[in-house]
């Protein structure tokens, strides 16, 4: 049996450790704006390299609040309203992905209302390369022992230092895998091999259906958070919050289709 065993400090620097996890974020978002500029802005006709490297900023805001809020909010509410210094130190761990959508959200509709861009043209190229950044954020987890598995007995139960003895599902690197890069594959063989990249908001739409289709299913085989358990004996927060997520997905793809037609 498989224990983990790996140092979730990459290297140091001086008296400053630099983890994985931090490298995941920025590993995700320079990929992810290599790509855009590079790749898909040429497909949005409207859109030029100034506007994505603006949008950047806004984005970064918009992942690190969101995440963070999402997390006080959705997974430990009753500690940081006792310890809301707790708050501010993120790097003690603490992030909330439907937290950081939301943030994204936000960020970019406050971007396109100063900017005067269509919010769509914009969320259409984020989401093409949002798994990208999932991926490497879910490498970072498994590197870090955390949001590990259920327990199992099958032979790729991996035995974590802070899940217990017994071994556990890799669930982090089940959400890289779907989450990470079959969602990408999916997403963008869609907008590039069919007519969706004409149509604005249908691959947000298809995002956000996806993401939350897989993850609800992958939760089954994630440890509950230990301060929250299951919601009503079934249910995990992760779960509460994809189905939603997964409604808003539907109605966004059907808008589209239907601006589409009417157009």
């Amino acid at each position: 049996m498989t224990v983990l065993n790996i140092n979730p400090i990459a290297f140091s620097f001086g008296p400053f450790d630099i983890r994985w996890y931090s490298l995941s974020y920025i590993f995700g978002i320079l990929i992810s704006w290599f790509i855009i500029n590079k790749f898909l802005i040429k497909h949005k006709n409207d859109i030029d390299s100034n506007t994505v490297n603006n949008l950047i900023n806004y984005l970064i805001i918009g992942i690190i609040l969101g995440g963070r809020i999402g997390y006080v909010l959705f997974y430990n509410f009753e500690f940081y309203i006792n310890y809301p210094l707790e708050i501010i130190k993120i790097w003690n761990g603490g992030m909330s992905f439907h937290g950081g959508l939301l943030g994204i959200i936000i960020s970019t509709y406050i971007f396109c209302i100063n900017k005067k861009e269509v919010f769509f043209d914009l969320t259409d190229l984020v989401v093409l390369v949002a798994p990208i950044g999932i991926f490497f954020g879910r490498i970072a987890n498994f590197i870090n022992g955390e949001l590990y598995g259920r327990i199992t007995e099958n032979n790729i139960g991996i035995i974590f230092q802070n899940g217990g003895p017994l071994p556990r599902h890799p669930s982090q690197l089940y959400e890289a895998l779907f989450e990470g890069i079959i969602l990408y594959l999916i997403l963008n063989f869609l907008f590039f091999l069919t007519k969706l990249k004409k149509i604005k908001g249908a691959v947000t739409g298809l995002f956000l259906l996806f993401y939350g289709f897989f993850r609800f299913f992958i939760e089954y085989f994630r440890e509950p958070d230990s301060q929250i358990g299951l919601i009503l004996n079934q249910f995990t927060m992760g779960q509460i919050l994809c189905i939603p997520m997964m409604i808003i997905g539907i109605t966004v793809f059907k808008y589209a289709l239907s601006n589409k037609k009417n157009a």
